[in-house]
């Protein structure tokens, strides 16, 4: 058998904790990760997992090995990929994540941009709002909007995504503009619960910091589902400007507290601390660096 075969098959097992999820991973059976890995243990002559009903573990043989085989693993595709590219430009897959509402109104965009540049790649995008474990699910990059706390991971920033707040002409017929964040209390808010604070939206005028503390009858786990209850007039909602520059440029939304800042935050491309990053990955983010500042949505 193939080392590299065992070590992919290994080290996909080691980081999802279990073999049908290496194989969906690697994208070969159950049967053939497990008969690599067994394949890499005779080689070896060690124990590298302890297998359970439920789950893989890694034996201490196992351990040493998942902290060096993985960035070896990369540096091999990097080689041969610097040695193959010249001619036949970049090739493989790319395993991307990223939040829902921000991979739909930009990242599907940007990787088709890139994706024709590159006929080679296969581009493999993950969209969802929870952090994903980028070990455990063979994800080589993930946009992240917001700050990111883990000591694990690198972090390219891309930019910076502003957010505001919004209503709809006919809301603002009915219920009056709100002048200062305080008024909000007054108004039917749209809850995005994917905010740390769902409650709690914090301004800025000027040196100042405002709060409103805001009660509705919709909660909602996404941006885009709260600017469009906001176009339906169901109330008023606050959203980063790229969940809503369709509705604002269509005249559906109209902006509220013109004179207040919204929050900011940085949107970023995160992937593992520790590994040599594939020429394909840096070339993808690269990219998506340059094209961001050009996109106009933050």
């Amino acid at each position: 058998m193939d080392l590299v075969d065992e070590l992919k098959a290994f080290v996909a097992t080691a980081q999802t904790g279990s073999f049908t999820a290496a194989a969906d991973q690697l994208g070969v059976s159950n049967r053939l990760t497990s008969k690599y890995v067994a394949a890499l243990e005779d080689r070896l002559g060690v124990r590298l997992l302890q297998r359970t009903t439920r789950r893989v573990g890694l034996t201490p043989a196992g351990q040493d090995l998942l902290a060096r085989a993985p960035a070896m693993l990369d540096d091999l595709d990097d080689l041969l990929a610097e040695v193959s590219e010249g001619s036949r430009g970049l090739s493989g897959v790319i395993r991307i994540s990223a939040p829902a509402t921000f991979g739909e109104v930009y990242v599907v965009d940007m990787l088709a941009r890139f994706g024709a540049a590159h006929p080679g790649l296969t581009l493999d995008l993950r969209l969802s709002d929870r952090y994903v474990d980028l070990a455990s699910e063979g994800i080589d990059v993930a946009f992240r909007i917001g700050k990111t706390d883990m000591l694990s991971l690198k972090v390219r920033k891309l930019g910076s995504f502003r957010s505001m707040v919004v209503a709809s002409p006919e809301y603002i017929d009915s219920q009056g503009m709100p002048e200062t964040p305080a008024e909000l209390a007054d108004h039917a808010c749209i809850v995005d619960t994917n905010r740390r604070a769902a409650h709690r939206w914090v301004f800025r005028n000027g040196t100042e910091e405002a709060i409103a503390h805001v009660q509705g009858r919709f909660h909602v786990n996404s941006a885009r589902a709260a600017a469009e209850l906001a176009v339906r007039g169901m109330g008023i909602a606050y959203a980063p400007r790229f969940a809503l520059a369709a509705a604002l440029d269509s005249g559906a939304l109209v902006p509220v507290l013109t004179a207040h800042d919204g929050e900011t935050g940085p949107v970023a491309a995160v992937y593992l601390e520790g590994r040599a990053l594939p020429r394909k990955v840096r070339a993808l983010i690269e990219f998506a660096a340059e094209d961001i500042r050009t996109a106009d949505i933050l």
